[in-house]
């Protein structure tokens, strides 16, 4: 179950400000066919899409939000069977962006932005398949409005 945070405003008036949610991956390694090309791919996904950043880790490219980059990508792949990842974002604004950045990058469409509810209330995400076929998604788990 996740945490609430909370505000208390100059009025002493409680706010709600989101849902947080626990996370049960620290980090990644994902082996890949074509180096070059998932760079490519999840440079334009998750840094120009979701305004994310890119280190270099032990030789790795690696993605992720500033100060939690942990998604690298590492030749040797592809994975079989493809795998099913997705990605936390923070607004709809990065679930757009994802998207789009992410289809100009080279990624295929597997699911265009918008609400999932039969996931849960308030999901909302968009899916690409990677270069290998993995099925890479944003997700954004918006808080509730009750």
């Amino acid at each position: 179950m996740g945490s609430v945070a909370w505000l208390i405003d100059g009025d002493r008036r409680v706010r709600r400000l989101m849902a947080v949610r626990p996370v049960c991956v620290d980090h990644m390694t994902l082996p890949v066919g074509d180096l070059e090309r998932s760079v490519a791919f999840y440079r334009a996904a998750l840094v120009l899409g979701m305004d994310w950043v890119e280190r270099t880790i032990d030789g790795s490219p690696t993605f992720g939000p500033a100060g939690a980059e942990d998604v690298s990508l590492v030749a040797g792949g592809p994975l079989a069977p493809p795998i099913h990842l997705a990605f936390a974002a923070t607004s709809y604004e990065q679930i757009e962006g994802f998207h789009r950045e992410g289809l100009a990058g080279g990624g295929r469409d597997n699911g265009a932005p918008g609400p999932r509810p039969k996931y849960s209330p308030g999901y909302y995400g968009a899916f690409l398949l990677d270069p290998d076929g993995h099925n890479v998604e944003a997700v954004w788990h918006a808080p509730d409005e009750g």
